[in-house]
């Protein structure tokens, strides 16, 4: 499925999300940032999809904002829609599936930004990733400063956002920056294969769990306590509860329906 300048590939029961402007190392221009978001609208609506992997065409998965886009903004900033960053950040979040993002190559400023909402990220041991807008006479305001800290924590946000830095994959890892670094031109791979893995987990389960983790963090631990268990009792009277149990007591792989 082809959204301008992002695609949808569609494998089993997983999706693919492709930054296709490789001539510009898919840097973000307003066209992309529109084409993106509609994309993943997209695949949140296809009933046979369950996990989503976001990836770049070429070498690189985003080289950030587009750095003439952003000097045509200084000059008349009131011709430009200030919302498309944020509402594609936003729409990448609300996401009900699995998200999963390959950052391969270089994936600063913006690239890094876009890749914050994703439930998991996997990364080379050669990527240029980090927040380095202080340097390009800016601070990251896509949501880095309020999504980072969730993340690492308000000292090592504040690190890598005031220093500017690229941020050694090895050391994202150990604050759980990323979920996993795997050796330069694999990334791709691993990625899917995460999310195939994602996929074949109960569909109706790793939504709800999404939304249950997701819900946290904004409420204290009774409110919480109950939101879980009011989402799982929407579980009980499925096909797929039932089929899971059945399955793990025949010693079979489960074959989930979604229903």
């Amino acid at each position: 499925m082809d959204h301008g300048l992002a695609r949808v590939e569609t494998d089993g029961h997983r999706a693919d999300v492709v930054l296709d402007r490789a001539h510009k190392r898919n840097a973000m221009s307003e066209q992309l940032m529109r084409d993106l978001t509609e994309a993943f609208r997209t695949v949140a609506e296809l009933e046979e999809v369950r996990s989503v992997v976001m990836l770049g065409e070429g070498p690189v998965l985003c080289a950030g904002m587009d750095l003439n886009m952003m000097r045509e903004r200084a000059d008349a900033p009131e011709e430009f829609d200030h919302d498309l960053f944020p509402d594609l950040l936003d729409t990448i979040a609300d996401c009900p599936l699995p998200t999963v993002a390959a950052i391969h190559g270089a994936a600063p400023a913006g690239g890094f930004e876009l890749s914050l909402p994703f439930d998991f990220r996997v990364i080379g041991a050669d990527a240029k990733y980090g927040v380095i807008e202080v340097q390009l006479g800016t601070f990251p305001h896509g949501g880095a400063t309020q999504r980072l800290p969730r993340l690492v924590g308000m000292a090592k946000a504040k690190e890598f956002v005031l220093a500017g830095e690229f941020i050694d994959p090895e050391e994202a890892e150990r604050h759980g920056l990323v979920n996993e670094v795997v050796e330069p031109g694999t990334v791709k791979e691993r990625a899917r294969d995460l999310a195939d893995d994602l996929a074949a987990n109960a569909p109706m389960g790793i939504v709800r769990a999404k939304e249950s983790l997701n819900a946290a963090p904004e409420m204290s631990i009774d409110e919480g306590l109950a939101f879980e268990r009011s989402l799982g009792r929407e579980i009980y009277d499925t096909r797929d509860y039932r089929e899971g149990i059945q399955a793990r007591l025949d010693g079979r792989e489960p074959d989930f329906e979604n229903r």
